[in-house]
């Protein structure tokens, strides 16, 4: 009987989904032999190299998910809030089990004998778990401000967490989870607010600091807050159920902040800003006024997003003030407000060095120029798609884009398909997961995204990135071929 099970369990297994991991993997590991070869050390297996030690993480994470494909699938969902809090528990203690002098500034390592491991990776895998868990309990229902809340909480947890060891980068990753919560219910409001606030962030900082007509207006914060009373009027339009208020709205921010450019330019010069502020504070008031009067709670709601969007613009230079100097310095570099090639700018200007001299076709394996010399720093690991620009070219970074899409639609299949909303919730979480770290990753080597410091799944080099992806995909092919022998 167990002969049959086992027998069954293997044809169940998705193993499209497996062949793609494993071209993956294999593709990465040639990426770290590229970027970690040494002309005076050229042996590629060798276990004192790079390339070496990262076959011994691709052997124990190919073990790794034999062992999770033999478990039994309800044990995912029974220890899922076990792992959870054992998860947390470990995060707490991390900054404290850390090398003293941490690692690049954060106390997110902790040490076993040779062998790092990084608790925050292992914690998406946990964070996942409890998340599906608790959504796909009997009767859950996500607009339930109790339910989300909680739901808010069980993400926002491990973040602050991690934040508290320094490591930024690794806690905004969690953030992807919130695309899970749109798919389960969350409304696109929420979704729209927090693009709202990126836009606010890289317009108020990009251009605070120049003038809009006369020195006294900031370009920044004009373009923000007309921006802020447009989204409001829209939000209006899309929620609002009085007739004539979008009217209103529109002929009232246009008309007054036209009148008052022309008066800035030819009469007496100003700072629009403040009437900006006037309006947004005013069309709140008449927002919650229509609330009051008509009992509808979407003007309220509006009326604070309004507000908001106020208050956020003048904390965005409180927040940049508040970073670390090398952080606040990449964020001015990147939206080009500063120069630095040889500071801040010095990884992704070498990185934009490497992957443009790669051409079409590549400089061929180990045949790269900028990586062999070290010029890149980090390039095995948070850098490495450079390798694959330099070495393959366009046509090997197209090929390695459209594998990752490959991979990430089948598990968008394979999530959708699910009739459990356990297995479904989980596989979303593994998506979203997957989605912002190629994003991310590749747009900071390409210099249109923040350098956050976060691997590329199964391409950088490290044990807890490719034991952790492994961990989170092995599991979900495991509640996926359950899945696939109930039907």
């Amino acid at each position: 009987m167990a002969h049959r099970k086992d027998k069954t369990l293997w044809k169940s297994i998705d193993w499209i989904t497996i062949a793609l991991y494993l071209t993956l993997v294999i593709c990465g590991w040639f990426s770290i032999c590229g970027a970690s070869f040494d002309y005076g050390s050229p042996d590629l297996f060798s276990w004192e190299s790079r390339s070496g030690k990262q076959l011994i993480w691709i052997g124990c994470s190919f073990v790794l998910g034999f062992i999770l494909l033999m478990l039994e699938e309800k044990l995912y969902e029974l220890f899922a809030y076990l792992f959870y809090i054992l998860m947390m528990a470990l995060l707490l203690v991390t900054p404290y089990l850390a090398n003293d002098d941490g690692v690049k500034g954060s106390w997110s390592w902790i040490q076993f004998g040779s062998v790092s491991i990084q608790p925050a990776e292992f914690a998406k895998f946990a964070t996942a778990l409890a998340l599906s868990r608790f959504m796909s309990t009997y009767g859950f229902i996500l607009t339930k401000p109790r339910n989300f809340i909680r739901a808010i909480g069980m993400i926002l947890l491990p973040m602050l967490l991690i934040i508290m060891q320094r490591e930024t980068g690794s806690a905004l990753v969690y953030s992807a989870f919130f695309l899970v919560l749109y798919r389960e219910g969350m409304s696109g409001s929420i979704l729209f607010t927090a693009v709202s606030a990126v836009i606010y962030f890289i317009i108020g900082i990009r251009f605070g600091s120049d003038p809009f007509l006369t020195p006294h207006t900031s370009a920044g914060q004009f373009i923000v807050l007309l921006l802020a009373l447009l989204f409001t009027i829209g939000m209006v339009y899309n929620y609002g159920t009085v007739k004539g208020v979008v009217k209103q709205l529109t002929i009232g921010v246009l008309s007054l902040t036209g009148i008052g450019v022309l008066f800035c330019r030819y009469v007496i010069p100003f700072d629009l800003s403040w009437l900006l502020i006037a309006q947004c504070v005013a069309v709140s008031l008449y927002l919650l006024y229509l609330a009051l009067r008509h009992g509808i709670r979407n003007y309220a709601l509006i009326a604070l997003f309004t507000i908001g969007s106020v208050a956020f613009l003048y904390s965005c230079q409180q927040v940049l003030s508040n970073l670390d100097t090398h952080q606040s310095t990449r964020i001015e570099v990147l939206l080009g407000m500063r120069d630095d090639p040889h500071g801040a700018g010095y990884n992704v200007n070498q990185s934009k060095i490497a992957i443009g001299s790669g051409g079409l076709t590549g400089k061929g394996f180990l045949g790269g120029t900028q990586t062999k010399l070290k010029y890149v720093p980090e390039q095995d690991t948070d850098f490495i798609f450079c390798t694959v620009g330099e070495e393959m070219g366009f046509l090997g970074c197209s090929f390695v884009l459209l594998l990752y899409a490959t991979f990430i639609l089948r598990l968008l299949h394979l999530a959708e398909s699910q009739s459990h909303a356990f297995g479904r919730i989980y596989g979303y979480c593994l998506v979203s997961l997957f989605l912002f770290h190629l994003f991310v990753n590749v747009g900071m080597v390409l210099g249109i995204a923040p350098v956050i410091g976060i691997p590329l799944p199964f391409f950088s080099y490290g044990g807890s990135s490719l034991w952790s992806f492994s961990l989170l995909l092995f599991s979900f092919l495991r509640i996926n071929a359950w899945y696939n022998n109930k039907t």
